[in-house]
């Protein structure tokens, strides 16, 4: 039975992916914004934020453009499920003798693949401004891992957004609070610079500690407590989006 469901869904995800490979203006378009976004604070803003931190400011707030990249690609998961319901697709494959849940980590595995070439690309950018870390293989891979579970995490939600969606734009439009959050967390300034309110929030949502996190990875500075928060808010969104994202996919194909 495992080998089935793993079988069906390899099959399915070259057919997603074979799609992304036909308009790769989708991972160009991806990496746009983020890439507009850090040649705007770092050469425009930069000069004017004192982060305390004595790096460059590029090294500061990589983490946080990284985790933008992942929110704006994710609206293109939604995308293309919710084109995929509308199109009959999803009927077809159930007349057919498939995994039924193949369909569904397909589309997540093809997000998850297109997610990470756009942030190699970001990277790339950013290592052309001035980026520069001497983080060993072992922090890249730790980084990775967390950007990974990162895009998991948020496609699940993708998923529940493109099978609920009534309208292509509805469909996407979930992933604008993802990709305005990081601004009201540590990515950008120090949180203690912010006002009162505002610090408590920034100090107490997902994306602070998963920006610290990978900030430490790369300046090999101790991690502490933020991996092990971090690492809570990832798996708790990500089970629970999984749940529902299930639930949701359920009631469609009843």
């Amino acid at each position: 039975m495992t080998s089935h469901v793993l079988g069906d869904t390899g099959v399915l995800t070259g057919r997603s992916l074979r799609h992304i490979l036909r308009s790769p203006d989708t991972i160009i378009t991806t990496a746009v914004t983020p890439i507009a976004l850090m040649l705007l604070f770092v050469y425009v803003l930069g000069g004017a934020i004192n982060t305390g931190t004595g790096e460059s400011y590029v090294n500061y707030m990589l983490p946080g453009i990284l985790l933008i990249t992942i929110a704006s690609g994710i609206a293109y998961t939604a995308y293309r499920l919710f084109l995929d319901m509308q199109g009959g697709i999803f009927e077809r494959f159930q007349s057919m003798p498939i995994a039924r849940s193949s369909v569904l980590w397909a589309h997540v595995l093809t997000s998850v693949v297109s997610n990470l070439i756009s942030v190699a690309i970001v990277i790339g950018v950013a290592l052309l401004m001035g980026f520069r870390t001497g983080a060993s293989l072992l922090d890249w891979l730790a980084v990775a891992g967390i950007l990974a579970l990162f895009t998991l995490a948020l496609t699940w939600l993708a998923v529940i957004a493109g099978l609920s969606a009534k309208t292509v734009d509805g469909a996407s439009a979930f992933s604008y609070p993802l990709i305005f959050l990081p601004f009201i967390s540590s990515a950008f300034v120090p949180t203690e610079t912010m006002p009162g309110p505002v610090a408590w929030f920034a100090e107490n949502q997902p994306v602070t500690s998963i920006v610290d996190t990978i900030r430490a990875l790369f300046a090999q500075q101790p991690v502490g407590n933020d991996i092990w928060i971090a690492l809570g808010w990832l798996v708790g969104i990500l089970v629970v989006a999984y749940g529902f994202a299930i639930a949701a996919y359920k009631r469609k194909i009843s």
